[in-house]
């Protein structure tokens, strides 16, 4: 697949795949590579221009991450944010030292003005909010390069060669706090690297199909389908690619939501592929028995699937090539080389030895999740796939507190259904990222008609988030809950109460086990 290309170079910034990622959005394909890459290799990616990363360290300090002065001879375009901006301005000739004033470091949201005649800029209200998180300064900059913004506190937020194509900001456009800072990293790809924009999905499956007919030809190949995101996107590229030579093995351990084995069943129907789907909950329900420590179950969920998938590997015979769902930021935080190696392996560690594959496939591995969802629908899964919240592969076991049994799995199943399908309806389901109901190991009583219950209480779980480290209640309207509430009890035999958990994370975690 041939692509241009802008390499972002990793100087250990903490938005590196939030820049790799704002790149892409603007329809141009990239890569992050850490800053030891050898020149020869970038140089041979034939980049149409190059960002530097922000970074911990300070560029005057001994040890600290740089790159050969010769990247600057290259004729291409570079943007530095932060530590970027400084190791360029180091490197060519500039000065760059501990802000001696606390009024010259800045961090937080920051009144920026910009010289809009600069191509960054272009476009650009003269007046904007930026990003800042630096405590060092750029206390003279190298010769041929003009301030292009500045603040209150600092002269030269922003520098600019444009005659050499290089670009400096001491703020962070990747992020959202900054505002217009995607339209400032469209102008440097568009402006200045003169990009044609053409990485789009439908290019990108287009090509990807045809690299994968090119690399299997006759080979088989072999995919644990989970039924998650990245999984299903996964085996439908292949499916489009090589049809039957492709098993898909989808083990379900019956501790799926509602209906779910049924709608990953049906959602490759459309393909001719070997689809082989192991009804595995007996088996599983039966290892769990007695058990109520979270770890445990997930060790012993993890162990029999391997123990599943083996025994109907066996089954497939001789296979030539092991698929893989594997993403970019899964390439990017293993690193390169014995890293990413260790790393494949690690994924599909417990095959049994009598499958012998050529190597693995990965035919995600240059997306991330968002594009990872574009690509589902370019070629034509079902929404509810495409868009499926994160799932714990141990599934409803780390949602049911104690012992896991059919009773709580068929009850709990019901309550998350009532609770998915009321937020469908009123269109919450949309400002949410995760949402479900987990079922507690309380018991109390209550009454329902005339008799007395003695029966489990429901807690309804929904949380909003960017990045799943950190997440925030959601704030669902009160009569929602309430139509979710009358449902439960009413529907759900076994559950006499619902409560709502309303504890960000920190200091809960999203799951409940």
């Amino acid at each position: 697949m041939s692509h241009q290309t802008v390499i972002v170079l990793d100087f250990g910034g903490q938005y590196n795949q939030l820049i790799a990622r704002r790149v892409r959005e603007c329809g141009v394909y990239c890569e992050v590579k850490p800053y030891t890459t050898p020149l020869a290799e970038l140089r041979a990616m034939e980049p149409i221009g190059i960002i530097f990363t922000g970074g911990p360290g300070s560029v005057y300090e001994d040890g600290s991450p740089t790159v050969d002065r010769s990247i600057f001879t290259w004729g291409v375009p570079i943007l530095g944010i932060c530590y970027g901006c400084q190791l360029m301005a180091h490197l060519l000739g500039g000065r760059v030292t501990a802000a001696q004033r606390d009024s010259a470091r800045e961090y937080g949201k920051t009144e920026t003005h910009f010289d809009t005649r600069c191509r960054l800029f272009r476009g650009l209200p003269e007046t904007g909010t930026t990003w800042m998180s630096h405590g060092d300064y750029m206390e003279q900059v190298p010769e041929g390069f003009a301030l292009a913004a500045r603040s209150a506190a600092c002269p030269n937020v922003a520098v600019a060669d444009e005659a050499r194509g290089f670009y400096g900001v001491q703020f962070h456009p990747e992020v959202n706090h900054t505002r217009h800072g995607t339209d400032m990293i469209r102008n440097f790809l568009y402006e200045a690297c003169h990009a044609a924009g053409d990485w789009t999905m439908e290019d990108y499956k287009r090509t990807a199909v045809a690299a994968l007919r090119d690399k299997i030809g006759g080979g088989r190949v072999l995919l644990a389908l989970s039924g998650g995101v990245d999984s299903s996107v996964a085996a439908a590229l292949l499916a489009e690619a090589v049809g039957e030579q492709l098993t898909c093995v989808f083990v379900d351990h019956g501790l799926m939501r509602k209906n779910e084995g049924d709608e990953v069943e049906a959602a490759f129907s459309k393909w001719a592929l070997n689809f082989v789907r192991v009804n595995a909950g007996a088996r599983f329900l039966t290892k769990l028995a007695g058990v109520t420590e979270p770890e445990r179950k997930r060790k012993i969920i993890g162990e029999e699937f391997v123990r599943v998938f083996e025994e109907e590997a066996k089954k497939v015979g001789a296979v030539d090539y092991l698929a893989q769902g594997t993403i970019y930021p899964d390439v990017i935080e293993s690193g390169a080389g014995d890293a990413a190696v260790i790393k494949s392996h690690h994924n599909v560690g417990g095959l049994p030895d009598c499958v012998e594959f050529k190597e693995i496939v990965e035919p995600l591995r240059l997306l991330f999740k968002d594009e990872v969802r574009q690509l589902g629908r370019e070629l034509g899964l079902p929404e509810y796939l495409v868009m499926r919240q994160p799932f714990p592969g141990p599934g409803l076991a780390i949602r049911i507190i104690g012992e896991v049994t059919k009773e709580k799995l068929d009850m709990l199943r019901e309550a998350d259904a009532i609770f998915r399908e009321e937020l469908a309806k009123a269109g919450e389901d949309k400002h949410l990222s995760q949402f479900f109901a987990a079922l507690t190991n309380i018991r109390s009583v209550g009454v329902m008609g005339d008799g007395r219950t003695y029966d489990y209480a429901v807690a309804l779980r929904a949380v909003t988030t960017d990045d799943f480290m950190t997440a925030d209640w959601a704030r669902i309207p009160y009569d929602l809950l309430d139509r979710v509430s009358t449902r439960v009890v009413n529907e759900v035999r076994g559950i006499n109460r619902v409560l709502l958990d309303i504890t960000s994370k920190p200091p809960a975690t999203i799951e409940w086990e």
